[in-house]
């Protein structure tokens, strides 16, 4: 049983997701968020590889990319970000990253680097399973799940698609639009995860636009994990103690899921 499958096989558990763009505020800093997040009751976590035009990503995950950017964080430098980070924590730890960065890269020489290091999964927004074959047959070799994402505007036909080539989970968009705190989340979205349940048994996890504890309730009671990321930014940017804080707001957040 990989990382990710023993976190959905927990009898009545809901996965807590949470995403840090690798790198900011500062790459040490990163190494102590992450801790803190699982000690606060995260099951996962998504690194986000900074990119200078992430499309799928608001004002918040923009400007942290732009930060780590600029101090002159790479692909390379994140692989051995994750292989410092294994040695600290047993949870699945997921790149989520566009296409351009791995591509330069080079897809199998990634792959490879991420099995060695320790990586369990790839999340990629701009790459659309239509295209994804040679990158899911790269990662299927190495051990590594390739996780597709689905939106609110995806068709029946195609979400049968994505459910069929995802692997680990399906990442569910909650809204149309780009990642970012919200008020609400959308009216529809149990519609939503029923359409995308009458297509696959595989876990399905709910991201964009989840910033309260409320919030997380609410999509825990719908689908089998949530996943936080800009709000844990704003956390982090805003606190003298971002790990302390971090951590309270995980905690606070698995609370209102396990109150589901």
């Amino acid at each position: 049983m990989t990382r990710i499958e023993h976190v959905f096989a927990q009898p009545k558990h809901k996965a807590l997701i949470a995403y840090l763009t690798v790198g900011y505020p500062s790459v040490d800093a990163t190494l102590e968020l992450v801790p803190a997040l699982v000690r606060g009751g995260c099951d996962m976590v998504e690194l986000g590889i900074p990119f200078s035009d992430p499309l799928a990503d608001g004002a918040t995950i923009q400007r942290a990319s732009y930060r780590a950017l600029q101090q002159g964080v790479t692909p390379q430098l994140c692989l051995e970000f994750a292989g410092s980070l294994r040695q600290k924590v047993d949870v699945p730890l997921l790149f989520m990253s566009y296409y351009n960065p791995l591509f330069h890269y080079g897809l199998g020489p990634f792959c490879q680097a991420c099995a060695a290091v320790g990586v369990d999964g790839l999340i990629i927004p701009d790459l659309p399973p239509e295209e994804g074959s040679d990158l899911e047959d790269l990662t299927q070799k190495h051990g590594l799940d390739l996780i597709y994402l689905a939106s609110p505007t995806t068709t029946e036909e195609r979400l049968g698609f994505i459910a069929a080539r995802s692997r680990g989970f399906i990442y569910l968009v909650s809204l149309k639009g780009v990642t970012g705190a919200r008020q609400a989340l959308p009216a529809d979205l149990e519609s939503l995860v029923a359409g995308l349940r009458g297509k696959t048994s595989k876990p399905i996890c709910i991201g964009f636009g989840i910033s309260t504890p409320e919030h997380a309730r609410q999509v825990a009671r719908l689908a089998d994990g949530v996943i936080v990321g800009s709000r844990v930014l704003e956390i982090v940017e805003s606190s003298e103690r971002p790990a302390q804080a971090a951590a309270s707001f995980m905690q606070q957040l698995r609370e209102a899921i396990n109150e589901k």
